[in-house]
């Protein structure tokens, strides 16, 4: 009997340490995410900090901060591996957030408030500040149990992935840095899954941001007459709304999924003469523009797409040009397209499956993302790179109202980190991934 109860109290004392380890991850979670580093005006300076203190507080670990952007800090923290000659692991993350509105929010976005039901409100919960804290946490706990890595783990926190991440993770993976870094392989963000399985991108939609203008003379607002520049830019939009009902089509039947089709969206409309409380009714403007958002997958004809723009889209004959905004490559630097093997012949996909099944979780068919991640930067590189965010049983709500996270998902998803570390760092064999390397 008072073996019995000696262990009772054992395992009481146990659970008693598991939940305030637990309380501690949550507590830092959430004041992370009540730094405020939203577009416009993103306080990185802050978010860098807060990082730098938590990492310092785990053993094994240096930091150091790189601004390839004067006021675009970007943290490097490094945990070093036993075996030098094999490539590293890098676990990526961003620290920008888009903008919110608080008064459609059921909670301030930044007060990373907690629900009735275990949800954390804030910005950044789910894209990607959860994935940036499960990172450390993992690291934290692994450390702690004395875990030392073989391969060498790097942990990058960049700025501006939301607004093109040219300045973060694009600066990053065109550096002589990186190149130092032998990196064999990325982890970037994924999306939350409303099932029990895990999402996991193996590729992804790049955008291709377009302007059309269209010109034309103008007239009063009563006459009839050919090639007005509204005129003209209508039937184009009329051209490009039937393309994307098809696009649609396609995902709306199951026909293809989600990052499959070529998504085009109306971004902006602009035209019109105004004035202090309106615009010019009687007069046919000179000049319309409209902006698209198209996003287009790897295994895409890029050209064909690009001569339907000059032919259809934005014809010269009606008076009309086009430019790309933004113009993201579909092709790696070996011009294959951007896309990560994801099966039995990618020793890196099987590590991912088994590391997830070990902490008793399970991969859903490998996607590919519907939107554009820093991802992109490693895999135009030839790197393989997978989008991966441990969220089962959550609702897809990055960039909108009331974006949550539940405490146990939040929690959950750690202990998945720390089975991929462990995975991913004691794999001790070279294979063509690595020997890749060698022509960074």
């Amino acid at each position: 009997m008072k073996g019995i109860k000696v262990l009772f109290f054992t395992l009481f004392l146990a659970g008693a340490a598991a939940e305030v380890i637990d309380a501690g991850a949550i507590s830092r979670f959430q004041q992370y995410l009540q730094i405020n580093t939203a577009h416009p005006s993103p306080d990185y300076p802050s978010a860098v900090r807060f990082l730098e203190s938590v990492a310092s507080s785990i053993a094994g670990i240096r930091s150091e901060t790189l601004e390839f952007v004067p006021g675009k800090p970007l943290l490097l923290l490094t945990w070093p591996g036993r075996d030098p000659s094999l490539t590293a692991v890098l676990l990526y993350s961003h620290t920008d957030v888009v903008p919110a509105e608080p008064s459609k929010w059921s909670h301030h976005p930044f007060s990373a408030a907690i629900g009735a039901d275990g949800e954390i409100f804030a910005r950044g919960s789910q894209d990607m500040k959860c994935i940036s804290m499960q990172h450390l946490e993992a690291a934290r706990r692994l450390s702690a149990a004395g875990f030392t890595p073989d391969r060498t783990v790097y942990f990058v926190f960049a700025p501006d992935e939301e607004i093109g991440g040219k300045d973060g993770a694009g600066a990053l993976a065109a550096s002589e840095k990186f190149r130092e870094m032998r990196v064999g392989v990325v982890l970037d963000e994924g999306l939350a899954s409303p099932g029990e399985e895990y999402r996991v991108f193996y590729a992804e939609r790049v955008p291709r941001w377009l302007v059309i203008k269209a010109q034309g003379a103008p007239g009063h607002g009563a006459k009839l007459y050919d090639g007005s520049a509204m005129e003209n830019l209508m039937k184009s939009v009329e051209t490009i709304r039937r393309f994307r009902a098809a696009q649609f089509d396609m995902l709306k039947s199951g026909e293809k999924a989600e990052g499959e089709v070529v998504s085009v969206n109306f971004a902006f409309l602009k035209a019109g003469t105004p004035t202090p409380t309106g615009f010019v009714m009687n007069l046919q403007p000179s000049e319309a523009e409209v902006g698209l958002d198209i996003r287009v997958p790897p295994n895409v004809d890029i050209e064909a797409l690009e001569r339907r723009v000059a032919e259809e889209w934005a014809p010269s004959s009606r008076n009309m040009t086009f430019m790309f905004k933004q113009k993201a490559s579909v092709v790696d630097k070996h011009g294959k397209p951007m896309l990560t093997v994801a099966d039995s012949s990618n020793p890196w996909w099987t590590l991912l499956e088994e590391a997830v099944k070990k902490a008793n979780g399970k991969l859903s068919k490998p996607e590919i993302f519907p939107a554009s991640t820093d991802a992109r930067f490693f895999r135009e590189l030839g790197l393989p790179a997978f989008g991966f965010s441990p969220m089962a049983n959550t609702p897809v709500l990055l960039h909108d109202h009331n974006e949550f996270l539940k405490q146990d998902e939040y929690l959950k998803g750690i202990e998945v980190f720390e089975s991929i570390v462990k995975t991913f760092t004691s794999y001790k064999h070279q294979h063509k991934d690595d020997e890749s390397r060698a022509e960074l």
